[in-house]
């Protein structure tokens, strides 16, 4: 049976807000540690029927950042919902939703830049 480890080093900072985060993963064929300005992780907790979450980004994450990360995030949970249940219909869904989110994000940032202030 082969063993596969991640380790997350987070350090925080005096009000315990992560300053850094840093990753590695052995099978990984990059071999240094990894930094990331924002990190998601989920597990499923059967008992509970509930995901337990760990939802943490640095203070350099940056709003767009943020809404390209969401993006991204919420796409490949739909691929992995594809993967895992084949529901074309529900992918489907779930990618337009991922679109439409970073289509308004653009939008309001548009609208932002425009009237500095009027938020």
């Amino acid at each position: 049976m082969r063993h596969s480890t991640i380790a997350i080093d987070v350090q925080l900072d005096d009000k315990s807000h992560p300053k850094s985060i840093v990753w590695k993963a052995s099978d990984s064929s990059v071999k240094e540690a990894q930094q990331a300005k924002a990190m998601m992780l989920a597990f499923w907790d059967e008992s509970k029927r509930s995901a337990l979450h760990i939802d943490l980004w640095t203070r350099e994450m940056m709003v767009d950042e943020m809404a390209e990360f969401y993006y991204q995030m919420l796409a490949t949970m739909a691929d992995t919902f594809s993967r895992a249940t084949g529901q074309k219909e529900l992918v489907g869904l779930m990618k337009k939703s991922a679109q439409d989110f970073y289509s308004s994000y653009g939008e309001l940032r548009k609208a932002e830049l425009r009237n500095p202030g009027k938020s």
